[in-house]
Order: C-alpha cells, then sequence, then structure tokens
C-alpha cells in the first residue's frame, strides 16, 4: 500500500489532537529527522491548528551522528554546551509538549566504539537528567514513527527499497489504527477501554510477586510494590489535565517493580536496538536484585556498558504485560525498533522507573520516589521476552496464585 497524502494528515492529526493532546497556549517541541521533513511541516501545522502558542524543531540525522563519532574526540561529544543546557532549563519554564518522531536507520552507528558511544551518552544523560526529572508529570508527549527507507530496508532487506518503504508503512499504519472501519480516533478510544479494564483487573489482585517461566530458558521472579498500580494506555498531565497516549503504538499494562528485588534468568526473545547497533541473542542474569552476568551472541560489550551506565542500570525498572496476539505482533516480522517491538510481547526494562505509578508520585521527589522502591537510573532500556509459551503467575501477599499469562497471553 502506498503512502497517501490523505493518511498522513490523519496520522499527524492522531498524533497532535490524540497521542499528544496539544491543547490551546501549549509551546510543542517537535524531534524528528531532517528527511521527514514533509510529514514534520503536516504536524507542525495541526499542532498549530490544535492552538499550539509555538512549534519548536529540533531536526535529528543518522548521519551527522555518525560522522560526529566517527571523527570528533570523546571528551568533546560528551560536554553539554552551556546554550544546550539552556534549552533544558527553558523546556522546565515552558513545559512544552514534545513529540518524537521515531525513523532512524538500526544500523545507524553499527560498527563504531561501543564504550564512546556509552560514555559519551553517561555523560550527556547526567547533565540532562535533572531537568526531565523536573517536568515529571507536568507536560505532554507522544513517540511515533514515520518510516525512512533505511528503516524499512533493514526490516525488508530481500525487497526493492520502494517495496520496503511500503510494506513497513502499512504495517506502521496498522498498528496506530490508522484505516481502520471506523475512524482513528474512534478506534484508539476502544481500544485504551480495553486496556483499562486489564488494569483494573490487575490492580484488584493486589499482586506481591510475579513468576516467570518459559522453555527457552527464562525462569524468573520479581517483586513488586505493595502500593504501586498497574497503568496502560494513557496519562494525564497533572498540571492542565489534559489525557495523552504517550506511546503510538502501545498495547502494554505495565507497572514499576520492587528496586533489588528480583531473582533469576530472562532470556529475550527478540533483538535489541541500542545505540544504534543490535544486541542479539541475549540473555540476562540477576542475583539479589542487580543483573550479575549476560550473554549474548552480539553485542555483548555494548550489553555489558549498557548494564554499568550507573547504579541504578543493573536493576529493574519496568514491568510490562503485552499478550502475543498483539497487532505488532501480528505484523510478523522485527521492526528493529523498541517503540514497536516492546509493544508486539511481554518486556522488562532496565534503568529508570516510573515514579507516577505511585499514589501522588508525581509530586514525589526523585529521592522519596527511591525510597518507596522506584528504582533511579540516567538510562531507561527496554527488552522483549514474550515467549510463545510464556506463563506468568501473581502471587498475593497470603500466598495465593493466579495465572496471568499462559502460552503467552491473558490465561482469562
Amino acid at each position: 500500500m502506498q503512502i497517501s497524502k490523505e493518511q498522513l494528515s490523519e496520522y499527524a492529526r492522531l498524533i497532535v489532537r490524540t497521542g499528544a493532546n496539544v491543547q490551546p497556549g501549549q509551546v510543542v517541541q517537535l524531534s524528528i529527522a531532517v528527511e521527514q521533513h514533509e510529514f514534520a511541516a503536516m504536524v507542525t501545522e495541526e499542532a498549530y491548528l490544535a492552538g499550539a502558542k509555538k512549534v519548536n524543531l529540533n531536526w535529528l540525522s543518522d548521519g551527522q551522528d555518525r560522522l560526529h563519532y566517527r571523527y570528533a574526540d570523546e571528551e568533546t561529544l560528551a560536554v553539554t554546551l552551556p546554550w544546550e543546557e539552556e534549552k533544558l532549563r527553558q523546556m522546565t519554564k515552558d513545559l512544552p509538549v514534545r513529540i518524537f518522531i521515531e525513523s532512524e536507520d538500526p544500523d545507524a552507528l553499527a560498527g563504531l566504539d561501543p564504550e564512546k558511544l556509552s560514555h559519551v551518552r553517561q555523560r550527556r544523560s547526567a547533565v540532562a537528567k535533572p531537568y526531565r526529572d523536573a517536568i515529571d508529570g507536568k507536560h505532554q508527549w507522544c513517540i511515533a514513527a514515520m518510516p525512512s527507507e533505511p528503516w524499512a530496508k533493514k526490516c525488508f532487506p530481500d525487497k526493492p527499497a520502494e517495496e520496503a518503504l511500503s510494506l513497513l508503512w502499512d504495517a506502521v499504519r496498522r498498528t496506530v489504527r490508522i484505516g481502520e472501519k471506523s475512524d482513528a480516533v474512534a478506534a484508539w478510544k476502544e481500544h485504551t477501554s480495553r486496556i483499562s479494564e486489564k488494569s483494573t483487573w490487575l490492580n484488584n489482585q493486589h499482586f506481591r510477586m510475579l513468576r516467570y517461566e518459559s522453555s527457552n530458558g527464562t525462569d524468573f521472579t520479581v517483586e513488586l510494590i505493595p502500593e504501586a498500580s498497574w497503568e496502560g494506555a494513557g496519562s494525564t498531565n497533572q498540571e492542565n489535565g489534559a489525557y495523552y497516549i504517550p506511546n503510538m503504538p502501545t498495547e502494554e499494562i505495565f507497572t514499576s517493580p520492587m528496586a533489588g528485588k528480583c531473582e533469576g534468568k530472562l532470556v529475550a526473545v527478540k533483538p535489541l536496538s541500542y545505540n544504534g547497533q543490535l544486541i542479539e541473542d541475549f540473555s540476562i542474569t540477576f542475583e539479589n536484585g542487580r543483573a550479575v552476568s549476560c550473554s549474548a551472541a552480539k553485542g555483548l560489550e555494548l550489553l555489558e556498558k549498557m548494564l554499568h551506565m550507573d547504579e541504578g542500570a543493573c536493576m529493574l525498572g519496568e514491568v510490562a504485560l503485552v499478550p502475543k496476539e498483539s497487532p505488532v505482533n501480528r505484523c510478523g516480522f522485527l521492526f528493529y525498533n523498541t517503540l514497536f517491538d516492546e509493544n508486539a510481547c511481554c518486556h522488562f526494562a532496565v534503568g529508570q522507573g516510573f515514579k507516577e505509578v505511585l499514589p501522588d508520585g508525581d509530586n514525589l521527589t526523585t529521592e522519596e520516589a527511591t525510597a518507596k522502591g522506584i528504582n533511579d537510573s540516567i538510562i531507561h532500556v527496554d527488552f522483549m521476552v514474550g515467549a510463545e509459551d510464556l506463563s506468568i503467575t501473581g502471587f498475593r501477599a497470603d500466598g495465593s496464585s493466579v495465572p496471568i499469562f499462559r502460552n503467552g497471553t491473558w490465561a482469562e
């Protein structure tokens, strides 16, 4: 299916009006690849039609990033310049609606020094983190995607470029519910309602621990924070009450587990694209709540660097449930993009947890959230564990148990 202007316009409107839910008078910050300038104009116009006060563009370029890492020295790249930090500071004043349009090549930084990539990311993230923490719960944001030719060729290497791009767009369109029988906005309302029903059921069970088992070697237990809730699909900006959908697509129901309280082995079922490079056929073993060892057929050094980015990088920040019949999974191929692949099946994330899952969590300081069990880190990296035969069992405080997933999907 070719990309029509009508579908692109509908997509831009869906991202702005339903995903980010831009309100009159708000500043919008759009991050998008330079190659997507035509779609950037559509999103920008839609934001202004929604009443945006100003739309600021942050242009991205895989090619430029690769050249920077290839030729510039590590110290130069790692330093956050005063004008860059001032932009972050201004963000805490404007509280912009942030829209991210992903289209990067999964192999954009392949072959570059993983240690250099990790060190640069570590230092720059440490500077940005206090500013990101300062706007948590106080603004809307949405991550969506727009296919690019390099990304499409990665997903469909045996197809001509034009056909690959068309195939990837068709998959993106279906996973974000563009072109369904009802209009996309109505389809999303129905979808988020279903996710909300499952979230409510999980919250009513009051599980204290989950057990994961599958024939590929996953055998894992993780403790939950008693007062933390399961969330899904949408969030609410506490400053203005605007309801927004952070990820498009989204199929997950998630919470943050008790930091430092998990045991066992998790085997990934999909490659992880991290820092523009791939980590494939990997597993992570946890003891006393921390990743103590890992293995990978490809990208082992990168995985090890990731798990040592800071004190919290080796602990879990998220537990997410996604049934295998997810529209993303039904597409039948690997997207090589975490936004999509994490919505294909159950996953975990190492690194930063979500303080908003706690009562009045958005008003807690990082220290207060950490004291209640939320992990803190400069990273948050999802990896997929949802095998076809995955079994998840929930245990309550009294020892009673309930099957949650069987054979990769909801038990009930």
